[in-house]
């Protein structure tokens, strides 16, 4: 009978990057197995040793901190401009969103008191600029955020009760524009983020109800959801323009730029910096 890994090693080699050839070795006995383990693992750690040096000499910027850097320069330079809103969001602009104590994401929230919470979503703060910039501003109205949101998660291979989003807008196009601008865009975020193999289909989403979401990889992993208006959550903040937006994970970009399995090596963490583990 053959001897897998023990689902201790099979941990420690998905922490250190093993691939999937290595992860699926079987063995005669559990004498020859651990004797591969321990060799593995100590190849495996001096690779990660290496990539850590590497790291130290060469970019000395985590990945996920230039792919921001690098969807802000494209995003500019698409005439978006970036704005920057507070990371924690007041109980009543939930509640434009229609998210009440009632709704599915209610649980997921991170609340501070009785009326503020973490922001689990970039939308309500941008509905709230936007509103101002399209009153001060010639249509159309293009903007962007990239920043923190938390969920209570269930922890997974996918999820993490911190995550980065990028959420960008363009408001007062015409509506016939908005499908082909939302294809636009996300075509050169996906390839700012090397993300070359992805597919856009319709969806359903508990806040904006129709959706239109982006997903990549062998898995079909989602890495985007977008939404187009006038929409019902317009009403609540005078938004009456034709419009679309998109947001992306950024985590998730950077899963399916790297091939990686877990979304905890891709962001901010104690344990991984760039993705190497760090108790080698």
């Amino acid at each position: 009978m053959n001897v897998n890994w023990t689902e201790i090693q099979q941990a420690r080699l998905i922490e250190l990057a093993a691939d999937d050839a290595e992860l699926a070795l079987q063995f005669d006995n559990a004498k020859t197995r651990d004797k591969a383990y321990q060799q593995l693992e100590k190849q495996l750690v001096k690779v990660q040793r290496q990539k850590l040096q590497e790291l130290r000499e060469g970019p000395r910027r985590p990945k996920l901190c230039r792919l921001e850097s690098c969807l802000t320069d494209m995003l500019v330079q698409n005439n978006f401009v970036q704005v920057t809103t507070p990371t924690i969001l007041s109980k009543g602009l939930l509640a434009k969103m229609s998210i009440d104590d009632d709704h599915p994401l209610a649980s997921q929230i991170f609340w501070l008191g009785n009326d503020k919470c973490l922001r689990p979503m970039l939308a309500p703060h941008l509905y709230f600029v936007l509103k101002d910039l399209l009153r001060l501003w010639e249509k159309p109205v293009r903007i962007f955020e990239i920043g923190s949101c938390f969920r209570k998660e269930s922890q997974g291979a996918q999820h993490s009760n911190e995550f980065t989003m990028l959420n960008l807008v363009e408001m007062g196009l015409a509506e016939d524009r908005r499908q082909s601008r939302l294809e636009d865009m996300a075509a050169l975020v996906t390839a700012a983020a090397g993300v070359d193999d992805y597919i856009i289909q319709p969806e359903s989403s508990a806040v904006y109800g129709e959706t239109i979401d982006i997903l990549a990889g062998e898995d079909r992993l989602e890495i985007g959801s977008a939404a187009m208006g006038p929409h019902i959550l317009d009403q609540a903040w005078q938004v009456t323009d034709a419009w679309m937006g998109i947001g992306f994970g950024l985590e998730r970009l950077l899963m399916i730029a790297e091939n990686s399995r877990s979304l905890g090596k891709m962001g901010r963490s104690l344990g991984y910096l760039d993705g190497i583990r760090l108790n080698i």
